[in-house]
């Protein structure tokens, strides 16, 4: 299985732990626990210390209702258990080490990508804890993504419009109730506010129908041990009503009861009346007009209760919509899922696919582009001296060392499609990872690119009849940190230790923007450089001079900056200063310029996509 490219998302809610693995090409799929894809968060101590999940907590809870913790989650600091006092920590980690095994299992190695859902509303303290139980459980360190983002990126997966700008209201109905208004903007979901209630979702519902339940049989109600087991009934009867009319609960006394839709109704509407009443609390707390909505999404177990879009409507005035998929919506937005069904069986791993025509051009650009620019170089010299023998060139080195870096930049785009390619060679069933793959495809095509280059320094030097010192400093010095970063970048793909968000095909893929616009700028500068000055074209001359400047440092902005204002802001003083500096001597100086543009563009990808990969700082309420 592709251990270094799976990503593992888990929502460790209250009442129920979800865990879905998904791939860069578009796979996913649930892990099961007893058959199920949900497994519940109670816990039991067992005499002998150990910790009893999922159903084997709910049997034993019959037996030892002391030793029972329904939601550990809402415990994390010490808790007293028959006599004996637990730590929060290894409650929790006890459900999370039972979703790492099987994830391990399922892909036959340790994953690496890890993602959990918390609650928008927790601060540091709370997010700081889930990472320790993460750590005690054997689980890499994970990445914390809100649930309301990560519903509103699975939304947005699923094709719902959602543009740049918009408000959004996510109301998730799990164990409890938080409701959070979101704004999108062009770098993702920003959480504008956030009301809970604990006792406003599912955990409130199960109880309420436990008591109206035992209701007509007293007996269970002073034995704790039958309540939980009567606890248990009444949570799976409560999800078979999703499919059947009615369904009989059996009674601690021996007896048995029905419970239908209509009792369901009447136990869950105090409930959602406070959910709707919080809905529309927090759009006032978020100071937005309800107008200005684009939506109100319900996701969670409890947003399946039948009567909830009525009770919202009566109650607040609200239109809510309940997503797809709503108990796991959450999981598989934080995963990356998509709207894609679930594979049957966990994919084995495959060779990177032919890239789209789209792919192709952004290869192909930086190449073209390499190659007209050190044509251009050695074709316009600007030739000094008395005589053939006693002649020297005067050379455009910036344009040399772009070529270069366009020819690192060409070839470090391909390094996925030489990933693949030598994948697609390696016989059935090797042991060697797609990592490995991908790290050998960076490794050959950055020396590719740095061969290219050299090549260009020597036949620079031939061809000018000059020493090669000088062609080799402007060829490989302005490449030598891209190289440098692309070997780290390597090593991380061929250790397997975290995959970029989006897959190693988009991380290697340089603006092909950028690429067009400071070839264009050389090009001009070039011209303006060694152009016959006829009088009567001087001014039209320097005039394509300072426009290549000026699209040199707009090409810079366009390499090193993201968001459309920033570039927009950043370009106007930046291309002026470049158009400034357009001189021979000072040609140099642009080339190396746009070198270190396309460098830190490097950096930021590896620290973007594989260092710092969650999608916002932590906040500190």
């Amino acid at each position: 299985m592709r251990a270094g490219e799976a990503r593992l998302a888990i929502d460790c809610g209250s009442a129920n732990t979800s865990a879905v693995l998904a791939w860069p090409d578009g796979t996913w799929v649930h892990l099961l626990f007893d058959g199920q894809p949900a497994l519940s968060s109670a816990v039991s101590l067992s005499p002998d210390g150990s910790l009893l999940t999922g159903q084997g907590a709910w049997q034993a809870a019959a037996a030892a209702p002391d030793r029972f913790i329904p939601t550990p989650r809402r415990s994390p600091e010490q808790m007293p258990v028959a006599g004996t006092q637990v730590d929060g920590l290894d409650v929790v980690a006890a459900t999370l080490r039972r979703v790492a095994d099987e994830a391990q299992r399922i892909v036959g190695a340790s994953v690496s990508d890890v993602r959990m859902v918390v609650p928008a509303g927790w601060g540091p303290r709370r997010r700081t804890w889930l990472r320790q139980a993460a750590h005690r459980a054997g689980l890499a360190q994970p990445r914390l993504v809100e649930v309301p983002v990560a519903v509103a990126g699975y939304l947005v997966a699923s094709g719902v419009q959602l543009p740049v700008g918009s408000f959004v209201v996510v109301c998730d109905l799990g164990a409890g109730a938080e409701v959070s208004v979101l704004r999108r903007g062009p770098t993702g979901f920003e959480v504008l506010a956030t009301l809970a209630d604990p006792d406003a979702g599912g955990a409130a519902i199960d109880r309420a129908l436990t008591e109206a339940v035992a209701g007509g049989d007293p007996s269970s109600a002073p034995a704790q041990g039958g309540w939980w087991a009567l606890a248990a009934s009444v949570r799976e009867a409560k999800h078979a009503l999703a499919i059947h009319p009615a369904v009989t609960v059996a009674l601690p006394s021996g007896s048995a009861t029905v419970l239908n839709a209509p009792v369901l109704e009447q136990a869950a509407a105090p409930m959602l009346r406070r959910a709707a009443r919080l809905t529309s609390e927090v759009i006032t707390a978020a100071e937005i007009e309800r107008t200005a909505i684009a939506g109100i999404y319900c996701a969670g177990g409890a947003a399946q209760t039948p009567a909830l879009e009525k009770v919202f409507i009566e109650e607040a005035g609200l239109n809510p919509v309940v997503v797809s998929d709503p108990g796991f919506a959450a999981v598989r937005g934080a995963a990356d899922a998509g709207a894609a069904a679930p594979a049957e069986e966990p994919v084995a791993a495959a060779a990177s696919p032919v890239p789209s025509v789209r792919r192709a051009a952004a290869i192909a650009v930086p190449g073209f582009a390499s190659l007209a620019l050190v044509s251009q170089f050695l074709l316009t010299p600007v030739w000094s001296g008395g005589g053939v023998l006693w002649r020297w060139a005067t050379l455009n080195w910036g344009e040399l060392a772009m070529a270069a870096v366009f020819a690192v930049v060409a070839s470090l785009g391909a390094g996925t499609v030489i990933g693949a390619a030598v994948a697609a060679r390696e016989p059935s069933g090797s042991s060697t990872s797609p990592g490995a793959h991908v790290g050998t495809g960076i490794l050959a095509s950055a020396s590719l690119g740095t061969a290219v280059a050299g090549m260009y320094a020597v036949v620079g030097s031939l061809y000018i009849g000059d020493e090669v010192g000088p062609f080799l400093r402007w060829a490989l010095l302005p490449i030598a940190p891209i190289v440098v970063v692309a070997t780290v970048m390597a090593l991380v793909a061929a250790r397997a230790w975290r995959t970029p968000r989006g897959g190693w095909a988009d991380m290697l893929a340089f603006p092909v923007g950028s690429v067009i616009t400071a070839t264009a700028g050389m090009v001009l500068i070039q011209y303006s450089l060694v152009a016959d000055r006829w009088p009567d074209m001087v001014v039209w001359i320097d005039l394509a001079g300072r426009i290549g400047g000026l699209l040199l440092g707009v090409a810079v902005v366009m390499a090193v900056v993201s968001p459309l204002l920033l570039r927009i802001i950043l370009a106007a003083p930046l291309g002026v200063i470049t158009a400034a500096l357009v001189s021979r001597p000072a040609s140099g100086i642009l080339g190396v310029i746009y070198a270190i543009a396309v460098t830190l563009w490097w950096i930021r990808q590896v620290w973007t996509r594989i260092i710092r990969t969650d999608p916002k700082p932590v906040d500190a309420r």
